[in-house]
């Protein structure tokens, strides 16, 4: 068997020169047109990837609704941790989805506090450093304030789980591992970072995550504010 390929004309001696010459146009084109529709047919696939990607997206981002009168002290309460009274900055949000629930729980402390805080609620084992910054971690929770997603930093960065109120630690104090990031079980587990940012302060980030729907949100009222 011949080996054919479209690209190349056939090979042989010229009987009728309009003939000869009529075929070799004939199988330049062809080959020119299946180039043609073997581009066009990876332009069509990977534009259908790219729509599907951005679909995906587009679908998360509906699925997504961040809850009203989220505070720091409601959320340190779901978490079972506290914010100390000497922090700034404190920021929390709870965002709900289909598949499960995120608090979000951060502020900063000078570093003698933040170590304090740290040996009041330590993790499950020991506190952990990163060996690379995540760069590609998408930016869907922390950023909600307009930070920076922990697991982007490498330098200054410590992080771990604490537990609070598992059946062998009291509540307000550290207990097992959580296994599962998704873990949505009474003992649910706290992830805890700490970012020493600057030379004399340290930003706590926390995060946790409760099955949907069962966690009773704070009431907002509808009434306006007073002017002040």
């Amino acid at each position: 068997m011949n080996d054919f390929s479209p690209y190349r004309t056939p090979e042989g001696p010229e009987r009728e020169v309009g003939g000869s010459r009529g075929r070799r146009r004939g199988w330049v084109v062809a080959g020119v047109t299946t180039a043609a529709l073997v581009v066009a047919g990876t332009v069509v696939v990977e534009g259908s990837l790219l729509s599907g990607g951005h679909d995906r997206a587009a679908e998360r981002e509906t699925d997504t609704r961040w809850a009203e009168g989220i505070t720091p002290e409601w959320m340190g309460e779901r978490m079972g941790l506290d914010v100390p009274a000497t922090a700034r900055s404190a920021q929390a949000a709870y965002k709900v989805t289909s598949r499960f629930d995120t608090g979000l729980l951060t502020f900063t402390l000078t570093r003698s506090e933040a170590e304090a805080y740290l040996e009041k609620h330590p993790p499950s084992g020991r506190w952990l450093t990163p060996t690379a910054a995540q760069s590609d971690t998408p930016p869907s929770d922390f950023s909600h304030f307009g930070l920076p997603e922990p697991e982007t930093f490498k330098n200054g960065m410590r992080y771990g789980d604490v537990c609070p109120g598992t059946v062998d630690e009291p509540a307000s104090t550290p207990g097992a591992l959580a296994t599962d990031p998704y873990d949505t079980s009474d003992e649910n587990c706290t992830s805890l970072y700490a970012h020493d940012y600057a030379p004399k302060r340290t930003r706590i980030y926390l995060r946790t995550h409760f099955e949907p729907g069962i966690s009773p949100l704070p009431a907002t009222s509808s009434a306006p504010s007073p002017a002040g």
